[in-house]
């Protein structure tokens, strides 16, 4: 459960449904018996009920009471709708929920009119549009009468509502950082501001005053929190449950840069702009001395009321005092600890070189431990923390690096950053102690060692620190970088490190033993790609890929696509797999957004815990690439290696007896591949059966017996006969070259109808087994020993799959004018089969949308007809019986 957490982001199997063409997330566990009935009819509502939503014009209120009541079900989503609703004074972003069903695609919506929630319970559009007037500046000023329309968060003014069409005569932008204040309580003006940029903007009457002010509010609410829904990576400064002062209530905030977002749910209730605003600690003298709370901080801001804060925790009104400051950008010389109040001294000298701040012993090299930390923390467990982080900073970098202590020095770093990844707090803390401890001080200390720079190094490819230590990180590798010396060979790496690390986010797990052996063992600044793993092929071959600590699964495949020859995936339908670290025979399909560094460690832990003592060590994941989504259009545009890779992938497919061939059959295309893995077949000259060439001939041809040919048929007759015609037939192959055969081989594979389709053993009932086929047109059930079409599901008709108790489910659907039913049918395989069959269908029916949209947007009108009639074909033919079941059983020729 380790490891599959981190690929599938759950340990359960998730169930979809086909809304609009497309694969849609219902749940991220299995249904009950009960529970998937229900769902099939609501999901059918959703599809019947979708044509018409997308053809209604109604408000967003209108909008929104329909659907509640059309599909009367509670949302499967982290929050529910009565939670939403119940705050009358904050928006709820456009991507947060959805108001029809769960089978949406809110990953579709754009940017558009949500709900926003008024007193009296009812919700209003977002969108606005109106007669306004906005103050012009010509030799004086005066008003003029514009057309606004408010959409998609901007803010656009015409001439007159029939000028819409046309270009705008001006935008006034609205983001996180604009305000929006009323003039005067008796004036019917509003200013909009962003930075040194104000419009003033007048309504005609205080009803509609009141109104743009409401929806620009909300509008500005949801740009202030987007940051958190469109980067979901984003990590606050800081967070806590805090209380402020006249709503006593406990809300979680969080210091998003120079905002601060206060919540009751999930999703924003208000901001407070904090830059350049005075945060100070208030006295027992003040008003808000009357509610009980030990420590009280104000926040006083440009055009905003004066904010309280509540804190009962010392550490944690020091924490946010500092945090508070620093986002403020007042008085960070000030706040914090010695360390932090040197640092902003630094910042405010913008780390001039010459000064004498650099050489202060708080911030240099020590030999002796910490009494407190360096950095500020909002508790005491976490200060005794980060005491005991710098002992083991000090050990590592202490102790030599040598054969018998390597695992020492692994156990150590993997132990400090996983404490650093539990409590995020203390990534601050380690990265200043890293800093103080690689330090030059000459001539008044000892330079920074090389192991201190080798653990920042691990540090850097697996998360940052936030500002300003990061602009001290950034600082101090500029400084130390200097290819002439090891120290500033690693520094200059950390740089490069940095920049990715920036790039492509933090890391979920710890450095593992390849990635921390690689950096202190094997140079990692001599190369640009410091890590590599080989990855292995279907043909017995392999190849090495390098990457580094931010590499994402979709630019390793890039780069394997890149040496190996082959398309890019979109195109080849190969995908990485990796196997189960377990030591079962599974394999993992990896999503192209995960980090190949976090998929090594996790496996390594899993592994670890699987198999307990030294063995652990010498066991590696390893990678495979093979073709995993398959379209008959792909062959267009084939590579050699893209051949190859299918040939013997369709080879296994044999061997396991997934593919209708008859023996004879079977032994031409053995004798293609063994054409192409040994080349022309040799006859040994020596005579008789004891020669050493005739050993040495019969072993090949048991060796290609093994590989190339299934298993069913090989206790049909003897192995000296299956010899004979198999040595003849390869000999009757001289001359060949490998990609004829492939040719050849491929030729004859693709004319059964279910070329490239993945079959999955599944039982109907007790002892009544069949084959799943999954394939571009839909999912077929097929007789398991004839490979005979039994039915068949086209995606069209899918309603809903996935997961149902133990079993696969399946409901397929007719929505023709006569006959609307639904027929579930259920599947038994096993967990893993049950979770791979319902991510590859959702696959193929997300990738077939995608073609459909590229080719309409693209190719032109003949193609698509050509498109068109190739699928009919194809679907023409898999509604026929296979070509193998009626086959001759004299042996077909292939020459």
């Amino acid at each position: 459960m380790l490891y599959t957490s981190l690929i599938y982001r759950s340990t359960s199997t998730p169930v979809f449904a086909t809304h609009k063409g497309k694969a849609t997330l219902l749940s991220n566990s299995e249904f009950s018996e009960e529970s998937s009935s229900s769902e099939e009819d609501s999901s059918e509502e959703c599809q019947s009920n979708s044509g018409e939503e997308e053809n209604s014009q109604t408000s967003g209120s209108e909008s929104h009471k329909s659907s509640s009541h059309e599909s009367p079900r509670s949302l499967k989503r982290a929050v529910s709708l009565s939670s939403m609703t119940s705050e009358s004074d904050y928006a709820i972003p456009p991507d947060a929920y959805s108001t029809d069903t769960e089978c949406s695609e809110p990953e579709n919506k754009l940017p558009k009119t949500c709900s926003s929630s008024t007193d009296n319970g009812k919700t209003e559009s977002m969108e606005k549009s109106g007669y306004l007037l906005k103050m012009v500046k010509t030799w004086k000023k005066t008003w003029k009468r514009h057309w606004f329309v408010l959409k998609d968060g901007e803010l656009l003014y015409y001439k007159s509502p029939s000028d819409v069409i046309r270009k705008p005569q001006g935008q006034i932008e609205l983001n996180a950082c604009s305000t929006i204040a009323r003039e005067r309580e008796e004036c019917l003006c509003i200013q909009l501001r962003l930075f040194d940029i104000v419009c003033n903007l007048k309504a005609d009457s205080p009803n509609l005053l009141e109104e743009w002010l409401r929806v620009l509010q909300s509008v500005l609410r949801i740009k202030a929190a987007s940051p958190l829904f469109t980067h979901p990576d984003t990590r606050p400064i800081m967070k806590g449950h805090l209380t402020k002062v006249y709503f006593i209530l406990h809300r979680t905030s969080v210091c998003l840069h120079a905002l601060m977002l206060y919540f009751l749910t999930q999703f924003p209730l208000g901001q407070i702009k904090l830059w350049e605003a005075r945060v100070e600690e208030v006295h027992k003298s003040c008003d808000v001395a009357e509610v009980s709370a030990q420590y009280t901080l104000s926040i006083q801001s440009v055009n905003q009321d004066p904010v309280y804060l509540l804190i009962d925790s010392p550490y944690e009104k020091t924490s946010w005092l500092y945090h508070l400051s620093v986002a403020a950008g007042s008085a960070v010389e000030q706040v914090g600890t010695e360390f932090e109040q040197l640092l902003g001294k630094l910042l405010r000298i913008e780390g001039d070189p010459g000064s004498q701040l650099w050489r202060h012993p708080t911030l240099c090299f020590t030999n002796e431990g910490l009494s407190s930390p360096l950095t500020t923390l909002p508790s005491q467990a976490l200060q005794t923390e980060a005491i005991k982080l710098f002992k083991t900073c000090q050990l590592f970098i202490n102790v030599a690096i040598d054969t018998p202590a390597i695992d020492y020095h692994v156990t150590l770093a993997q132990c400090a950053l996983q404490v650093c990844l539990t409590h995020p707090e203390l990534q601050n803390e380690i990265y200043c102690q890293l800093i103080k401890q690689t330090q030059k001080t000459p001539p008044y200390g000892p330079p920074g060692t090389l192991q201190g720079w080798q653990f920042l190094a691990l540090c850097v490819g697996l998360f940052l620190p936030t500002p300003p230590i990061l602009w001290y990180l950034q600082v101090h590798l500029k400084r130390h970088g200097d290819s002439r010396t090891e120290e500033g060979k690693y520094a200059i790496y950390c740089q490069r490190s940095l920049e990715r690390t920036q790039q492509k986010g933090d890391r979920q797990a710890r450095s593992s033993r390849t990635e921390i052996l690689s950096i202190l063992l094997r140079n990692p600044y001599h190369h640009s790609l410091p890590f590599s793993v080989p990855v292995h092929f279907l043909n017995n071959t392999y190849q090495v890929v390098s990457f580094d600590a931010s590499t994402t699964v979709e630019e390793f495949q890039s780069r394997l696509n890149q040496d190996t020859g082959m398309r890019k995936t979109a195109q080849s339908g190969f995908s990485l797999y990796s196997d189960d670290p377990t030591g079962k025979d599974l394999e993992h399909c990896l999503q192209g957004n995960l980090k190949i560094c976090d998929i090594i460690s996790k496996w390594e832990q899993a592994s670890k815990e699987q198999h307990t003592g030294k063995s652990e060590n010498a066991r590696t994941v390893k990678l495979t690439y093979k073709n995993r989504v398959y379209f008959s259009q792909q062959m267009r545009g084939e590579t050699e290696r893209e051949r190859l890779l299918l040939a013997y992938q369709t080879n296994l497919e044999i061997t396991a007896g997934h593919f209708p061939v008859n023996k004879e059959l079977a032994l031409e295309m053995a004798a293609l591949l063994a054409q192409v893995e040994f080349g022309d077949f040799e006859r040994p000259f020596s005579p008789g059966p004891s020669g050493a060439a005739q050993t040495k001939s019969n072993q090949t041809l048991k060796q290609v017996l093994e590989r190339f040919y299934p298993k069913h048929y090989r206790h049909s007759c003897t192995e000296e006969q299956m010899r004979y015609l198999l040595s003849a037939r390869w000999a009757s192959l001289r001359g060949r070259s490998s990609s004829e055969c492939i040719r050849i081989y491929l030729t004859v594979a693709r004319k059964w109808s279910f070329f490239g389709a993945k079959l999955f053993e599944a039982e109907v009932s007790k002892n009544v087994r069949v084959w799943l086929a999954v394939h571009e047109d839909g999912v077929s059930m097929l007789e398991f020993n004839s490979v005979v079409i039994l039915a068949s599901y086209p995606y069209k008709s899918i309603v809903t799959f996935g997961a149902c108790g133990q079993d696969f489910m399946l409901s397929s659907g007719t929505n023709t004018s006569k006959d609307k039913s639904t027929e579930k049918h259920l599947f038994a395989m096993a967990p893993s089969k049950v979770r791979d069959v319902t991510l590859l269908i959702a696959s193929y029916i997300n990738c077939t949308q995608q073609r459909k949209a590229a080719a309409h947007h693209l190719s032109a009108p003949a193609l698509l007809l050509a498109l068109s009639g190739e699928m009919k074909k194809s679907k023409e033919s898999r509604s026929k019986s296979p070509p193998a079941a009626c086959r001759p059983s004299k042996a077909p020729t292939l020459l």
